[in-house]
């Protein structure tokens, strides 16, 4: 989760050992720049990088639910944007309050909830790890709905 993080800061701090300022700033934009094209072309890529298809597939049969979904994210996660955008969207059909965190400069909330892997959706106390059709999501939400 925090690799990515890691490889920047590292990269920062040799070109500063090395006494190269101009070359610290270059390494920062372009691994910046690099990540957000990573998480903005995920879905076109995403299959020749290995993780196959993140086709989503429509829900069918969506039961109304006033019951609370907290969705865990990262910065540099390329599932986050897909789950977000997913949960909007039943949001609406469903009628459910969506909370959002970010756990990227939050690691001590990361190890409280036991986090590993992002995207994480919690819902009544039940987690759901990693990328999630429309269909699973609502399924998911109407098996563990939970009244506020």
């Amino acid at each position: 989760m925090y690799g990515s993080w890691i490889i920047l800061l590292a990269g920062f701090i040799f070109w500063i050992y090395e006494r190269n300022i101009v070359q610290a700033f270059v390494w920062v934009g372009f691994v910046s720049l690099f990540l957000w094209l990573y998480v903005r072309y995920f879905p076109k890529v995403s299959t020749l990088m290995g993780y196959g298809s993140v086709a989503d597939v429509p829900a069918k049969d969506i039961q109304r639910s006033a019951t609370k979904v907290v969705l865990y994210t990262g910065v540099g996660c390329p599932f986050c944007p897909l789950v977000r955008q997913r949960l909007k969207e039943l949001q609406s059909k469903i009628g459910f309050e969506l909370a959002e965190l970010d756990v990227t400069l939050r690691p001590q909330l990361a190890i409280a909830k036991g986090i590993r892997a992002l995207p994480m959706v919690e819902v009544g106390g039940a987690q759901w790890i990693g990328n999630a059709t429309s269909q699973q999501l609502a399924d998911f939400i109407s098996q563990h709905t939970v009244t506020k």
